[in-house]
């Protein structure tokens, strides 16, 4: 069974930066698409397996990075310039790729992220 845990959320100022991590476990983890999604299942960044492909939603390019590590089964997101818009939870997802949340299977339970202004 896939388990999806993320970690890294918290309250920071307008600008600053915080590191989400999720930690993955199960079969075949490393072999799918995985991403961040935000509260009301916005699409945030998706990258492949390989990590050779990423996707951005327009209003975080530029400010957040999208970065995976298969040998440790981790996926993380570097959000940077953060501004108040951007407070949320946080959900990792593992599925076939894409920016619509039906395309995802697995979702963790999700991370706060409260920017202040």
């Amino acid at each position: 069974q896939v388990q999806l845990v993320e970690s890294g959320g918290g309250l920071v100022q307008a600008g600053g930066s915080l590191r989400l991590s999720c930690a993955a476990s199960g079969p075949s983890v490393s072999s799918f698409t995985m991403g961040w999604f935000r509260q009301d299942r916005d699409f945030v960044a998706s990258i492949t397996w390989s990590g050779g492909n990423t996707i951005y939603t327009d209003s975080v390019k530029g400010r957040f990075t999208i970065s995976r590590d298969n040998a440790k089964n981790a996926l993380y997101l570097q959000m940077n310039n953060l501004k108040p818009e951007d407070t949320a939870v946080y959900y990792c997802v593992k599925g076939r790729g894409g920016s619509f949340s039906p395309q995802y299977d697995y979702w963790g339970q999700g991370t706060q992220v409260t920017v202040s202004s």
